[in-house]
């Protein structure tokens, strides 16, 4: 079998596993991950040369346990193939994504306020508990589009490229971008070269999502703002893919916002509505093709290279 034939495959069954099962219920591996990595921190995260420590906090997290990746898929036959459905399986987050956004639409459609903003705040940084039900339904939106790319199409890319190994750096390097990447002085030092090697590796699936986001939805909204409104944003992978995705969408989204006790004025990102529920559930609709078109891809380039070895 070809060896893009045979990703292909795997990419799917690792799809399909996450659809299936979510994530796991205990001893979560990147649980686990993120213990390891708060206890690092905590030990290392003080005194001088803040960024070396950071340095040396992100390559102890990380390379080891992506050098065991590597070393089980040279083990090659039905260990590899059993390794890679598994570590793609364990990084994506596909199921518990929309399982999370629903539960915040679900309540706000019915107009229970109250639990619609409890279950936001499982999702987002900000301050949840005076949201109004627009503000609500913005944040879960923008949460669906940005870790669209974070939890599922960042990861399939890399995938593709090296596999399971590939597909378990770029999760681990974006969930210590999520715990290190701060602007604040505990982290700003210290977390750099986790957030810079999360924008590195995550540039290019960015905006492969993006460009997904605006083929699936309304293409000549998506593709404007992501222009002209992608690059005010401030993380330079998140701010495509949530312009593209709210001009998807026709929604109105970024603007002011409350983190730490105080509004944060961010750019517009999209046009059209204000969100609501629909446009909640809408943006979990455009993942779901997305993830479609994708794996659809997938599936036909490796038949493409089945049927090229047997011409």
């Amino acid at each position: 079998m070809p060896p893009f034939t045979q990703l292909a495959l795997t990419l799917a069954a690792g799809v399909l596993l996450d659809r299936l099962l979510g994530e796991p219920r205990r001893w979560h591996p990147l649980v686990g991950f993120g213990a390891l990595a708060s206890g690092l921190e905590r030990r290392l995260n003080r005194g001088g040369h803040r960024i070396t420590r950071g340095a040396l906090a992100w390559a102890l997290t990380v390379l080891p346990l992506a050098g065991v990746a590597l070393w089980l898929r040279s083990l090659g036959g039905g260990v590899a193939i059993a390794a890679d459905i598994l570590l793609l399986y364990f990084a994506l987050g596909g199921r518990a994504l929309v399982e999370h956004a629903r539960a915040v639409a679900v309540p706000l459609q019915a107009g229970d306020l109250s639990e619609a903003r409890r279950r936001v705040g499982w999702i987002v940084s900000r301050d949840t508990g005076a949201l109004s039900p627009a503000q609500v339904a913005a944040a879960g939106t923008e949460s669906v589009l940005e870790n669209g790319n974070d939890a599922i199409f960042g990861t399939l890319f890399w995938f593709l490229v090296a596999g399971g190994p590939g597909a378990l750096l770029f999760r681990l390097a974006n969930t210590l971008d999520a715990m290190w990447g701060y602007r604040t002085e505990r982290y700003l030092r210290f977390g750099r070269i986790a957030a810079r090697a999360d924008d590195v590796l995550g540039w290019l699936p960015a905006r492969l999502t993006a460009l997904s986001y605006a083929l699936l939805g309304h293409t000549r909204e998506a593709l404007q703002c992501w222009r002209h409104q992608g690059p005010g944003w401030k993380s330079p992978n998140a701010g495509p893919v949530m312009a593209a995705g709210a001009g998807a969408l026709r929604v109105q989204l970024g603007g002011a916002a409350p983190y730490h006790g105080a509004m944060t004025q961010r750019p517009a990102l999209g046009r059209g509505n204000a969100p609501d529920a629909a446009s909640l559930l809408a943006a979990i609709a455009l993942v779901d093709r997305t993830l479609a078109l994708w794996v659809g891809l997938s599936l036909l380039a490796g038949a493409l290279a089945w049927g090229l070895t047997h011409a």
